[in-house]
């Protein structure tokens, strides 16, 4: 099946179908801002005005439609109304392509396409009028003349009529997809086979199309399962779907609560075959196997579902003599068993999937019996199968599908036998419209008893479905006496007696039988109850089902999908019936969930559950872990059959179905062990030897893990270390009383990258003075402060795969990203058992979803033996070794020096020394954490379930990564140029401190010292000193003393950066390894160029900047002004010494200077072309005055704009981080003579 080709179709055909619905309704006066009213009226007819500007004319019937058309548009509004009118004819649409491929049609002839190949006037076309379509003679004739005409117009008035006189026909047969003549949808049809940009053409066109086998039920896959109705069905209905559910998760609704319109696309999710057969075989097809055990307790379940052709039939597993004897007491319930006892009910049926797998499961069961297939499919219809949806198109499909598979067993079913068949599969309805005062005219002939009981009765069922879309089958309904409540509502005793309160209680009297089929479903119960419900969190609630869930389902009230399965077990199921979900496995696991496992580990037994993983479904709902299971409602403390499929995701998602069979994925827990272990989640794949170390202490009881802050407002009270003024950080401290509490910013455990033992230290919180501006914002919610500045160990709240948990000292202070653990005395043992192979089984029982709770957390047992002071040691070891390679990168507010900066000659060898160093300490480190995993392994007793060795992958510290080193290599040489560092000093130097507080501008002088400040005639030199303790010292490197270091394409001025470069790599390195090293840097660096030196400056043309951003994660502490992409002019400065007078130096002194050297060399080129002989000369010369005139028109603009912000002299103010500063620079409008005026950003984008 080309799943992509039945996307394109149902997403295009929905598009066209609105389109086109839209476009019939303006040719009505109607429009999504009013409905017109008629412009002339007589008895028969009326004229209405298009938004064409023409006239068009209604008969009687018409006018009828119309008026219904705009009755339900001021009812429910012009878009739901044409939505629904589109997924109408859509559905119409794919069921008679259905239809007539599986020839299904009452008069054989085909609607759509042409039996014949290759021909793509529709067969009904041709044959036209001679059809068994009930045409009288005026339309023989209109037929007649339009296919006499030959005209593309009249040929689609042809198939519009005759594809209209087929819906007609079939509403016999198919009432509740095709309804009857009166039907306003058909004001706003139009169909057309000639055009091929019509849904007809987009369907069938054989090239382009949905493949006929795709329809066919004859068509088989590999496995030989029929793929044609119950897969296409599903998918047309799901894709049709598409961009709703987008606009509901990824678009403008993505956050917002979901209205009931709205909440059949949020929930659609198509479930693949394999995965309901399990359903329904494990819950369907077990209650009979369950009766044929109790007929001959000999059976062979095996055998039996293998004679049935049951594949993922499970037999049941070896259980304990006791509950073997309750078991065989239940099964006497279904010893009397007949077929049509078994009644099931699919109450989030979508497009029927589940009801046809249930159909196949009951056929067998009915042939096992005794029936003929044929006779089978009405009883199946009209005892056993019941569906409910709150979808109309889903509803319509659902009942198609059903119809359809009755037909397949019966090609005599569409027409009866005593009676049409009527599935009893319903959309949810609603009781807000229905006229109560119409009560008084019915059951005049009911006695007063039963009238008085009806009449309450029907109140209580009107109450209960206003609303209704809003809650669906979560509704609980109240135990009717149906039968009273069907002799009410058809005794309508207004015959011949019609008065002004009586008008419209027909209307009525077709609603309330309505809503009793709905009512009846809901208030009857059920030996299976078998779904795929919503999953939708309360945070997508609207208000009214929130209350609703509230009111009624409190202890579930966080997920719709477990509301729904708490009501199936609870209100929907029969005693010892069977209850088979499929949803996210998070209810497995989630504390929120507790109660509701506690309530289900009581009451009823978990017969089987398959945990899928991620992948099973398509879209984004398949990145989540998907799970089925099967309840019986019976409580034997049960031995339960699970499967576990969650290593077969991503390029293995297709291995599911085939690792299904295999015994080697096959879990035999007893339920009642789930109960022992803290929390009560469902973890079936632990060996029942092993939960005996749950009674040990959890981590709980020696440690206390906490739930960190929410500012609510993270852009105003959050940043990054390295943009704010280093002289207002609270560096950390290893002895509480060394913290800075005057500070402002204080380091925040914020989450982060997957890294282990320590660092992730990105982010500061501003606390100054106790956080007396978050206490005092109204949104923030302050948690565990009394644990605020002390140290401990954390971890990433979500991680996308193990955890990994981290130290850090005193000073901190942490969020609801960044959990936490306290514990003085046991610190560095959990930090060991956490960051082990141990720490990460017991998480994948508590967890497996990985997001790590700090319930989850506190509930790992903590075993300790001989070896715990050795277990510290390591641990301490780890962290020292994490914390060097975290210290070695500019990330780090400890960072002091690159490692490539060694008293070595040559750059190559410093990168080999630090290859070196980096393997050892990886090495190191991976031998670390094996012993600790073998320390725990052998404590905990794990040695059938883990072993010690750890994947490189997992190993937190970095290798050495050539052109990665280089590249930080060069950002480090940047900051040596604007004082941020220094060759001559470790760690940081200036980020936000005076540049003169530090350093001191070497000068030549006729007298005095020669420094500045001192007395005499001075003239700056270039060079600087810099303080230490008892002096000053001469730098070996000088910082740039203007803050402004330019790029450009050739090298104009004395401070370019390409030239600072050079001569930092030969004061490294020394001058006589000089170019040795820069094409050792070149080579690395990887940018085009004929030198090592254009190579470097190419990459700081184009790349480096870029390097920059991802490293200080889009908050740059460099900032490039760019005037574009000719780079005309491009300049850095570093924030930290930015003043109201940068930008003006930044014009003055280097763009101004910048325009007049490339006018130079513009003027020389142009030289070359009027004067040189060769023409290559001359073919040069002229692509360089074409660059020239380029980057100079880009400057003349760019200087106008930096104008405009020099004369304003912008302060920044670093505590606003750099967002707010940056954006201070952008956005600056040039006005254009005669244009409109020019946005221009000074500095690159971000």
């Amino acid at each position: 099946m080309n799943k992509n080709t039945i996307k394109k179709f149902a997403i295009e055909a929905r598009k066209k179908l609105i389109d086109s619905v839209t476009d019939k309704a303006g040719m009505l006066g109607i429009t999504e801002k009013s409905c017109s009213e008629p412009i002339t009226k007589g008895t028969d007819f009326e004229v209405y005005q298009t938004v064409a500007g023409t006239e068009v004319t209604l008969n009687k019937r018409q006018c009828e439609q119309r008026r219904r058309l705009v009755s339900q548009i001021e009812s429910r509004g012009f878009e739901a109304v044409v939505e629904e009118v589109a997924y109408t004819w859509f559905n119409r649409i794919c069921a008679i392509r259905f239809m007539e491929v599986n020839d299904y049609l009452p008069n054989r002839v085909r609607v759509l396409s042409s039996e014949k190949e290759g021909k793509m006037e529709p067969d009904l076309v041709t044959q036209a009028p001679d059809v068994d379509l009930d045409l009288n003679v005026q339309e023989k004739e209109e037929i007649i003349n339009w296919k006499m005409s030959g005209t593309s117009e009249n040929t689609d008035k042809l198939f519009g009529k005759l594809f209209l006189k087929q819906c007609h026909q079939l509403h016999d047969i198919l009432p509740g997809l095709f309804e009857a003549d009166s039907d306003y949808m058909e004001l706003l049809f139009g169909i057309s086979y000639t055009n091929k940009d019509d849904v007809i053409y987009m369907l069938v066109n054989p090239e382009t199309g949905i493949p006929e086998a795709d329809f066919n039920v004859s068509t088989l896959d590999e496995e030989g399962n029929p793929t044609g109705q119950v897969e296409i069905i599903g998918w047309l209905y799901q894709y049709y779907n598409t961009e709703l559910n987008n606009q509901v998760y990824d678009g403008n609704m993505s956050k917002s609560r979901i209205t009931k319109e709205l909440l059949p696309a949020a929930t659609t999710i198509y479930t693949p075959d394999w995965a309901i057969r399990y359903m329904v075989e494990n819950s369907v097809g077990r209650i009979w196997i369950e009766h044929l055990r109790a007929v001959d307790s000999s059976t062979d379940e095996k055998a039996t579902a293998e004679k049935f052709g049951w594949k993922y039939y499970l037999p049941e597993a070896a259980q304990e003599e006791p509950v073997n004897a309750k078991l065989a007491e239940i099964r006497t319930v279904y010893k009397n068993l007949k077929p049509t006892d078994l009644t099931c009910i699919d109450p989030c049926m979508g497009s029927g999937h589940i009801l046809i797998a249930m159909f196949d499961v009951l056929m067998d069961i009915y042939e096992s019996a005794g029936y003929d297939k044929r006779e089978a499919a009405f009883e199946i219809v009209e005892h056993n199968i019941h569906g409910l949806d709150i979808d109309q198109r889903a509803y319509q499909l659902a009942y198609f599908a059903v119809m359809m598979k009755g037909r397949g067993y019966n090609r005599r079913f569409l027409r009866g036998r005593d009676e049409k068949p009527e599935p009893k599969v319903y959309a949810i309805v609603e009781s807000n419209e229905i006229n109560r005062n119409h009560l008084q005219f019915f059951g005049t002939h009911l006695s007063e008893m039963e009238r008085t009981l009806a009449v309450m009765q029907i109140e209580g069922l009107l109450d209960t479905f206003k609303n209704a879309k809003e809650y669906g089958s979560i509704l609980n309904v109240d135990i009717c006496d149906w039968d009273v409540l069907e002799k009410f509502i058809d005794d309508l005793g207004t015959t011949g007696q019609i008065s002004f309160e009586s008008v419209g209680s027909e209307k009525t009297q077709e609603c309330l039988r309505k809503l009793l089929r709905v009512a009846k479903n809901l208030g009857q119960k059920y030996e299976a109850v078998v779904t795929n419900p919503p999953y939708l969190s309360n945070s997508r609630f609207s208000p009214t089902l929130d209350k609703y869930i509230k009111d009624n389902y409190s202890d579930v009230k966080t997920d719709l999908s477990m509301v729904m399965f708490k009501h199936a077990l609870k209100d929907l199921c029969n005693t010892q019936g069977f209850v088979s979900f499929i949803t996210t496995s998070s209810w497995m696991f989630l504390s929120s969930f507790e109660k509701l496992r506690s309530y289900v580990f009581d009451r009823f037994d978990f017969v089987s559950i398959v945990d899928f993983g991620t992948e099973l479904f398509e879209g984004k709902v398949g990145h989540n872990p998907i799970a089925a299971w099967v309840n019986r409602k019976s409580s034997t403390d049960y031995t339960i059959t699970s499967i576990r499929l969650v290593e077969f995701c991503y390029s293995r998602r297709n291995e599911k179905e085939k690792e299904y069979f295999n015994k080697e994925n096959y879990y035999y827990p007893k339920q009642s062990n789930f109960s022992k272990i803290p929390g009560e989640p469902v973890a079936y794949w632990v060996d029942e030897k092993y939960i005996h170390l749950f009674n040990n202490n959890i981590i709980h009881n020696i440690g206390q893990p906490r739930f960190g802050m929410s500012t609510s407002d993270n852009a105003r009270f959050v940043r990054s270390w390295s943009e704010i003024s280093y002289i207002s950080f609270a560096h950390p401290a290893i002895e509480e009383s060394n913290v800075e509490i005057s500070k402002k910013w204080f380091p925040y455990n914020n989450g982060g990258e997957f890294r282990r033992w320590y660092g992730n230290n990105y982010d500061v919180v501003n606390w100054e003075n106790d956080g007396s501006e978050i206490r005092t914002f109204g949104r923030a919610a302050i948690r565990n402060s009394a644990f605020y500045l002390k140290k401990g160990i954390t971890w990433t709240a979500i991680s996308s795969a193990k955890i990994a948990v981290r130290e850090f000292e005193y000073g901190f202070l942490f969020s609801s990203a960044g959990f936490c653990i306290f514990s003085d005395r046991y610190g560095s043992y959990l930090l060991a058992v956490l960051n082990s192979k141990v720490g990460m089984y017991f998480l994948k029982i508590f967890s497996p979803t990985m997001n790590f709770n700090v319930g989850d957390i506190a509930r790992i047992p903590v075993l300790f033996d001989i070896n715990e002071q050795k277990v510290n040691k390591i641990a301490e070891k780890c962290v020292a070794l994490s914390r060097m390679d975290w210290d070695s990168f500019e990330i780090s507010w400890d960072f002091q020096h690159h490692p490539l900066i060694q008293k070595i000659s040559t750059i190559a060898e410093s990168f080999e020394q630090w290859q070196n160093e980096c393997n050892n300490r990886f090495n190191q480190l991976k031998a670390n954490e094996e012993e600790l995993n073998r320390i725990f392994i052998d404590i905990y007793g794990l040695q059938d379930e883990l072993t010690p060795e750890v994947e490189d992958k997992d190993i937190t510290v970095r290798k050495a990564d050539l052109c990665r080193d280089i590249r930080s290599f060069v950002s480090y040489a940047v900051g040596c140029m604007f004082g941020r560092y220094s060759l001559d000093e470790e760690g940081l130097i200036l980020a936000g401190q005076k540049f003169e507080s530090h350093f001191y501008a070497v000068t030549a002088s006729t007298c005095g010292t020669g420094i500045t400040g001192a007395i005499g005639l001075n003239s700056p030199t270039g060079e600087y000193y810099y303080k230490i303790e008892d002096g000053i010292k001469r730098c070996s490197f000088s910082p740039d003393g203007d803050n402004c270091i330019p790029i450009t394409d050739e090298e104009y001025f004395a401070d370019d950066i390409v030239g600072r470069f050079v001569e930092f790599v030969k004061t490294v390195y020394g001058v006589d390894t000089l170019e040795e090293n820069l094409d050792f840097i070149a080579n690395a660096l990887g940018n085009k160029g004929d030198t090592s030196r254009e190579v470097i400056r190419n990459y700081f043309l184009k790349d480096f900047y870029a390097d920059h951003l991802k490293v200080y994660q889009k908050r740059p502490i460099y900032w490039l002004f760019d005037s574009g992409k000719q780079n005309g002019f491009k300049a850095l400065i570093y924030m930290h010494r930015y003043d109201a007078d940068s930008v003006g130096r930044v014009r003055t002194d280097y763009l101004h200077r910048a325009q007049k050297y490339v006018e130079t060399a513009m003027q020389s080129a142009q030289y070359t072309i009027d004067n040189a002989s060769s023409a290559s000369e001359k073919a040069k010369a002229t692509k360089a005055v074409t660059k020239y005139t380029k980057q100079l028109a880009e400057m003349k603009i760019y200087d106008e704009a930096i104008a405009h912000i020099a004369n304003k002299r912008i302060e920044i103010d670093l505590d606003d981080g750099v967002k707010v500063n940056y954006e201070k620079f952008q956005g600056i409008e040039v006005v254009q003579e005669g244009k409109k005026a020019l946005k221009v950003d000074l500095l690159a984008k971000i």
